[in-house]
């Protein structure tokens, strides 16, 4: 099995920006923690990190036949971009969106999430556990499917 973790804007700055709100974990501490996890899961897992929203859209593009799952945090996407949504649904590939923060307890423009409907769920406001979280839950999600 394996799945695709694709991170969205400004996720590089992990560690540095806002720690107040998105902890001071690095996004190659999640990496590192998502792929020992993924490795105990017995799951293949590939990253992909763009500040590009073109360049997303086209990575998505390229996942069907390639990955049983997506595990995204589409970061400030999550609540602008009509277009992650439509690509999510237009590839069917199972996806879990996750959140290092609780985007319902920010600021009101986070309450709307896009992806969200598209997803099988959401996980949000454990920080680097969000993650962690998440591919675990879409790991039983997609064995529970194959049954």
């Amino acid at each position: 099995m394996k799945i695709a973790v694709v991170h969205g804007p400004n996720l590089r700055l992990l560690g540095r920006r806002e720690p107040h709100v998105d902890g001071s974990t690095t996004l190659d501490e999640i990496n590192s923690a998502l792929a020992a996890l993924a490795q105990e899961l017995g799951v293949e897992i590939d990253f992909f990190q763009s500040n590009h929203e073109g360049e997303i859209l086209d990575h998505l593009e390229q996942l069907p036949g390639q990955c049983h799952g997506i595990l995204i945090n589409p970061a400030g996407l999550t609540h602008t971009s009509v277009s992650l949504r439509d690509a999510l649904a237009g590839i069917g590939v199972p996806t879990v969106e996750v959140h290092l923060s609780n985007p319902a307890s920010r600021e009101d423009f986070r309450h709307i999430s896009f992806v969200a409907p598209v997803a099988v769920g959401t996980v949000a406001g454990f920080g680097k556990n969000s993650y962690l979280f998440g591919l675990q839950g879409l790991v039983a999600h997609l064995k529970t499917q194959a049954e």
